[in-house]
């Protein structure tokens, strides 16, 4: 039987604010344990939670990017569960009246087609604290200072079809809330979680199958193997003669493997209700119209720029705007060097990506500015340095030699030979050391000149310039 996955995914995103929720707490991160925990993250009696109204801006500023729709009114609600790292036995979360409804993402298929994923809802809620497992032998340590932390969880509708075509989405969501400003992003410390229920169905059904969800699922990578093999899993189930359980599992990445770790919940198993001591929250026209101006161009605009104003290839501009950073990183060396796009472009999305992926740097933390490479870029474009060159200058700016790349020129002695009678020189020194080479050029055999302009440059100490010294030994093969 030929089989078809259901996917839907539950996207938690950590908002960028100061503050908690509904308290004053920091919600910074790598605090000690428990230090950024007050009153009302403790829930002491008498403590009042007051929403955080940057939360609520942040969540308009997504349901704009997103194209939803915000209704006037949404209304938090106690969801509860009774769980160590839940102080109060429930947690403070919106249901009925979420405060955004609608909308969709675009993404690239693996047929290079574009999919719409649409988004059920997005809503707000505080996040729970954190049970510690290890170093406490037979007990588990409670760590609250994430409790209260406000989370938009965007839901989108079981549009996917494919592990592939999941990653594309959450993708495309990472990279929208970082380019909003309002989430970091950051995986490893739990910014951008995602949750994500599968199931199959003969893939001539319409009705969908029993679902599982994977939780907490914090790469890209183990997403992708999660989903993989959550599909097999339940298929094998099935065609065993069994029936697939509603339940909640998580993905052991040593083991590549789902396991079991407790049967899934409905909503009324939580008895939602309004929470009494939060009254709703009004979102006006003029409230949204202010969001509305603070929208940076979004991913998809950039990219579409990028193609056209810079005349990036698809591959090249898809790079470079995956990262608000790096595309603003980009511009600013465009706009410092005024050189060729794509020459700013290879160094950005080459040497520059490459050494803070081996320094395990973001962008903001380079070791060399935007001006710098902009400084690079431009000795290249005037012939001052042959590229081979500039790699040795950009070297050295990582290693911080020099303040610009006319320092390390003149400092080293790398300015690019251009005198036709220098490199002359040097190419009667190579004519007369590879008489065979030589011979066979002569003959014929005209490919050997790639050779020979290699010898050329190792004789200038990579010095020549490689056009000058490709004409000026093709001019003395002739004679």
């Amino acid at each position: 039987m030929n089989w078809e996955a259901v996917i839907g995914l539950e996207i938690h995103i950590q908002l960028a604010t100061t503050s908690k929720l509904f308290s004053p707490a920091s919600t910074a991160y790598g605090a000690p344990p428990n230090a950024q925990a007050c009153a009302g993250d403790l829930a002491l009696p008498g403590t009042l939670p007051v929403v955080n109204a940057n939360a609520i801006h942040m969540a308009v500023l997504f349901g704009l990017a997103v194209g939803a729709d915000m209704p006037s009114q949404s209304v938090f609600e106690r969801k509860h569960y009774f769980y160590p790292d839940l102080p109060p036995g429930y947690q403070i979360s919106q249901l009925q009246a979420p405060v955004i409804v609608g909308g969709h993402v675009d993404i690239d298929t693996d047929s290079g087609t574009d999919k719409c994923i649409r988004i059920e809802h997005a809503h707000l809620e505080a996040d729970a604290g954190k049970s510690l497992h290890e170093n406490f032998g037979d007990h588990t340590g409670i760590d609250l200072n994430r409790a209260g932390t406000p989370l938009i969880e965007c839901v989108s509708e079981a549009d996917m079809r494919t592990p592939a075509e999941a990653v594309a989405y959450a993708r495309k969501l990472h990279t929208l809330v970082q380019y909003l400003g309002i989430c970091d992003g950051n995986m490893q410390e739990g910014s951008f979680r995602v949750d994500a229920n599968v199931s199959v169905r003969p893939s001539a059904d319409s009705d969908f199958g029993t679902r599982t969800e994977t939780k907490n699922l914090n790469s890209f990578r183990f997403m992708e193997k999660a989903i993989a093999f959550e599909i097999e899993r339940q298929i094998d189930v099935i065609e065993s003669g069994a029936s697939v359980v509603q339940e909640t599992r998580l993905y052991d990445p040593d083991a590549d493997e789902t396991r079991s770790m407790r049967s899934k919940e409905e909503a009324q198993d939580y008895r939602y209700f309004p929470d009494p001591d939060l009254p709703p929250v009004i979102i006006d026209a003029a409230f949204i119209d202010n969001a509305r101006s603070e929208l940076p161009e979004l991913p998809q605009a950039r990219l579409e720029r990028f193609r056209t104003d810079y005349a990036l290839t698809d591959e090249t501009a898809q790079t470079l705007t995956a990262s608000r950073a790096l595309a603003d990183y980009f511009e600013q060396v465009v706009a410092a060097s005024d050189a060729s796009a794509r020459v700013a472009a290879n160094w950005v999305t080459g040497a520059l990506s490459g050494a803070l992926n081996r320094a395990n740097l973001a962008v903001a933390q380079s070791r060399i500015s935007a001006r710098q490479l902009a400084g690079l870029v431009k000795r290249i474009e005037d012939g001052t340095i042959s590229g081979k060159i500039a790699k040795q200058v950009f070297d050295a700016l990582w290693a911080g030699e020099g303040d610009d790349a006319d320092a390390v020129i003149e400092a080293r002695g790398l300015r690019q030979i251009t005198d036709s009678s220098a490199i002359a020189a040097f190419v009667d020194e190579v004519i007369a050391a590879h008489p065979e080479q030589v011979q066979q050029y002569r003959d014929g055999r005209t490919k050997v000149i790639g050779y020979l302009v290699g010898q050329v440059m190792k004789a200038s100490g990579g010095k020549a310039n490689p056009a000058e010294a490709n004409r000026v030994l093709a001019a003395k093969l002739a004679e």
